[in-house]
């Protein structure tokens, strides 16, 4: 199925929502509209089954008592305190409930992600590449930018919408628990690889837009974003990273950050 019918698809769910019942919701950071069709806390709570089951099934692999796992946790508690804050500031606080985890994991992969409800994982692989505590700032912000612009529970509802098809939608409170169980772990394959998730590169570009403002907001430089990505970039040419496998080319991607970076500075406080 087309990106442009699952477009449409969507845009004619929310049509049909509009007329007063739930169904299409405003991202956090970047103020997107996206189709919500199940409840954020039914996504968080299989995220958190399926974050404790690939902590416990690679608990070898999880590292401990290092630098770099001590990093990890600092800037992630630094980035979820700064997002907390802002969402106090927006009045969205309640609408996310995150249980926030950061950990390190021994993987060449050059990765990291974070699932619905603030689970992140961030792989050993992708350390070289950031270098600093800003660039692994730039890197876990724009995975966490995923989370708060919830790109998973619009995936989920894109799904359910189209499963539905010409069927008349109800209100996301109608979606069965069953459903939205069945869509997140098609969309994560639950007990699989969670980093395999794709999103659009629309949604990878708001991702790129929301961390920069979230770097910021915890006090990173969102300049020093530019010289992570082109490290990224460098290495990409030995082989396209998972990281990037849905992103726009790497001089676009550059490019567009470069002109993201002025409003974001807007939120860098030193």
């Amino acid at each position: 199925m087309n990106g442009v019918f699952k477009y449409s698809a969507m845009v004619l769910a929310c049509v049909t929502l509009a007329s007063g019942l739930s169904g299409c919701a405003t991202s956090a950071v970047t103020g997107k509209k996206y189709l919500k069709l199940v409840s954020a806390d039914q996504v968080n709570q299989q995220a958190a089954l399926a974050y404790k089951d690939f902590l416990s099934k690679n608990s070898a692999k999880v590292v401990t008592g290092t630098a770099d796992a001590a990093m990890v946790k600092r800037v992630g508690n630094k980035l979820a305190t700064a997002v907390n804050q802002y969402l106090q500031s927006t009045g969205r606080a309640n609408q996310f409930n995150f249980n926030w985890e950061f950990n390190l994991v021994k993987s060449d992969d050059v990765n990291a992600w974070c699932m619905p409800g603030g689970k992140v994982a961030v792989y050993t692989g992708i350390l070289p590449v950031t270098r600093t505590e800003a660039g692994l700032a730039t890197v876990m912000g724009h995975e966490i930018a995923h989370a708060i612009e919830e790109h998973s529970v619009a995936q989920a509802s894109n799904q359910i919408a189209l499963q539905l098809g010409g069927q008349i939608l109800g209100s996301a409170a109608g979606v069965s628990g069953n459903s939205t169980l069945g869509v997140f772990n098609n969309l994560y394959g639950l007990g699989g690889n969670l980093a395999q998730l794709k999103f659009s590169r629309s949604d990878e570009s708001d991702a790129d837009a929301a961390g920069l403002i979230i770097m910021a907001l915890a006090g990173y430089n969102p300049n020093e974003a530019v010289d992570f990505w082109k490290r990224m970039a460098s290495g990409s040419q030995k082989g396209q990273p998972e990281f990037l496998s849905t992103h726009p080319s790497d001089e676009r991607r550059i490019a567009d950050i470069q002109k993201l970076i002025p409003n974001a500075m807007k939120y860098y406080k030193k």
